[in-house]
């Protein structure tokens, strides 16, 4: 191969990133040899490299073998124990086709000596009747009526040259026909014995070996395929975070420190203006990470995939990572090791169709555009997913402020590429805003675009059959608008409320109390002029003092060393409940193993 082409490939891979690892590339080659040094950052994993640079680039090359081959006269792609199978099979019908051909050709051979031997052992009987005969025919029918010849035997005797007649030629003739019979009879018991013909298969081989053979060129070795890159990746917590417009990061558990309570906590992300984090849990590198989008489709990556962050960085936009379309946005984010967290994912669309598959479905390989998780129409769109245990109750609420509870016994599990069935019946012009698992020590919260908030209890929601328009869950007022935002909350958790023109504002659910369903709420956010709620969003809750003003903070990690979360199911606005306060030392001082860089 190329050197200069490999060098330049490698160095096409660092700066493309798929193997950031490499911090520098050297060609060291002089009259000595060829060498080239590829030095790798402080905490690059080696063998992790040089299995990158065997996969993307010529430092390894890989071919296929097609065997095909016609079997029986069909074109088959054989495997190598079958085409050796193959192979023997036709070896031994060329030996049986060779050896019986032999042996015809020997056997009549064999039946031309006989006749000579004959006219030898009379050979004046035979000079008399061939000079008595009038031409060669007559002396061949004499010697055939005389002696009991067949007809090539007679031709044969006939055709006999004189100096064939002497003793050394006769004693020539009949070794000739003793060798005959012991041909004869050899390929007769080799015809009789598949493992004589089998031995003769060996024989040969091992005759074209030493003929033609010489040392192996290549060398046999366990595939490098073989290795996963993952074996060589220590598993480890890792805190993942999504914000709202889409930037992703991970960062490992130990970056936060157990503190203690009444400190100061540590500084928290950089934030542009609006955005809040969305997404937040903890999982492990070896865990997957499912992206599911508003057009239906789930996109994987391994959390070690993900971009390793700084605290304050935001991270890259998830539009780095995954192939997404025009206008497609993530409904949900799930981890899973081995799709076992539940049993089903539950789908809900804007026209109110749901949809109920194995969660285990899904443990497929994804092609790089994604596999699709529900079918929908043209002008409808996912806006929820929850995992369910086969036992839920379902809660679907619209924007016409209607609530419908339903067990999920009503849908019936489909595979993956189905539209599946109504879920709740839509009013002209009103769509789902939402989809909850039913929990009745949860509350459901409202708020419509006039800025008006309630908060219901689970509890209060009849179960009904699945496909009717279902109850209030709001009363209607023209004054206070449409509802355009529902969430599951408890009373620990916040809710972000954006407007029209931008203005973000958060909110305590604690702050508004509970209130029957047939209730119109109150005024969480005001509104300036003109301006109206547009969405509205459960969020993870800030840390006591972000040390940039505009940070969003971390999450508590106290009890982090005993894995103590109280986890939210993945859906949109997940986020972690029960979070404490970040905790800092007794003097306030702040306690970061990690420098203060960018990423």
């Amino acid at each position: 191969m190329n050197k200069a082409q490999l060098i330049e490939k490698i160095a096409e891979l660092v700066r493309e990133k798929h193997i950031p690892e490499i911090s520098d590339l050297r060609d060291e080659s002089d009259r000595s040899g060829m060498r080239m040094v590829i030095e790798l950052k402080r905490e690059a994993i080696p063998k992790v490299v040089l299995n990158k640079l065997y996969k993307h680039s010529a430092m390894q090359s890989t071919f296929g073998v097609n065997m095909l081959a016609l079997v029986d006269g069909v074109p088959k792609t054989l495997s190598l124990r079958d085409m050796l199978r193959h192979y023997i099979a036709h070896q031994m019908d060329v030996i049986v086709r060779r050896t019986r051909f032999e042996l015809d050709k020997a056997k009549k051979r064999a039946h031309i000596l006989e006749g000579l031997l004959i006219a030898i052992s009379n050979l004046d009987e035979v000079i008399r009747i061939i000079r008595s005969s009038e031409d060669a025919d007559a002396a061949k029918m004499g010697l055939i009526t005389r002696f009991g010849l067949s007809e090539e035997q007679a031709q044969a005797i006939v055709d006999l040259r004189l100096r064939n007649l002497t003793a050394l030629e006769r004693h020539k003739i009949e070794e000739e026909h003793r060798d005959l019979l012991e041909r004869i009879a050899y390929l007769e018991g080799l015809l009789a014995d598949e493992a004589q013909i089998y031995d003769v298969i060996k024989e040969e081989l091992l005759e074209i070996q030493q003929m033609y053979g010489d040392d192996r060129r290549t060398e046999i070795l366990p595939s490098e395929d073989e290795i996963d890159i993952e074996d060589m990746i220590a598993v480890e917590e890792m805190v993942i975070s999504i914000t709202s417009s889409g930037y992703v990061k991970r960062l490992p558990v130990s970056t936060y420190r157990l503190q203690h309570r009444g400190g100061i906590g540590v500084m928290g992300m950089d934030l542009k203006e609006g955005d809040y984090i969305e997404h937040l849990f903890i999982t492990t590198t070896h865990h997957f990470l499912l992206f599911i989008t508003s057009r239906g489709k789930i996109y994987r990556q391994k959390v070690h995939e993900l971009p390793l962050g700084s605290r304050q960085s935001k991270g890259r936009h998830v539009a780095n990572l995954l192939p997404l379309a025009q206008g497609e946005q993530i409904k949900a984010v799930i981890a899973t090791k081995d799709y076992t967290d539940a049993k089903y994912l539950a789908f809900a669309t804007k026209k109110g169709i749901v949809k109920k598959t194995r969660f285990l479905d899904y443990a497929t390989t994804l092609k790089a555009d994604g596999i699709i998780a529900i079918n929908l129409d043209e002008d409808d769109e996912l806006v929820a997913v929850q995992h369910t245990n086969g036992h839920d109750d379902l809660i679907l609420v619209s924007s016409e402020g209607k609530a419908i509870r339903f067990h999920e016994y009503d849908v019936r599990p489909t595979g993956r590429n189905t539209m599946g069935v109504t879920g709740m019946r839509m009013s002209a012009g009103y769509f789902l805003l939402g989809m909850a698992v039913a929990e009745d020590d949860a509350d459901i919260f409202c708020v419509t675009s006039g800025g008006y908030g309630k908060r219901t209890p689970v509890s209060s929601y009849p179960t009904q059959k699945r496909g009717g328009q279902g109850v209030i869950t709001i009363k209607d007022s023209p004054d206070r608008g449409d509802l355009v935002g529902v969430a599951t909350v408890r009373n620990n958790h916040e809710l972000m409320l954006i407007s029209q023109d931008g203005t973000v504002i958060r909110v305590p659910v604690e702050s508004v109390r509970t209130t029957g369903r047939n209730t119109m709420g109150v005024r969480v956010m005001n509104l300036r002029g003109a301006d109206k709620v547009s969405s509205m969003a459960r969020v993870v809750g800030t840390s006591n003092g972000g040390a940039n003003g505009n940070g969003a903070g971390v999450p508590g990690l106290q009890g982090l060393e005993d894995g103590e979360f109280d986890g939210f199911e993945a859906g949109v606005g997940d986020g972690i409940d029960d979070y404490e306060d970040t905790m800092g030392t007794e003097d306030s001082e702040i306690v970061d193993d990690y420098p203060e860089d960018e990423s």
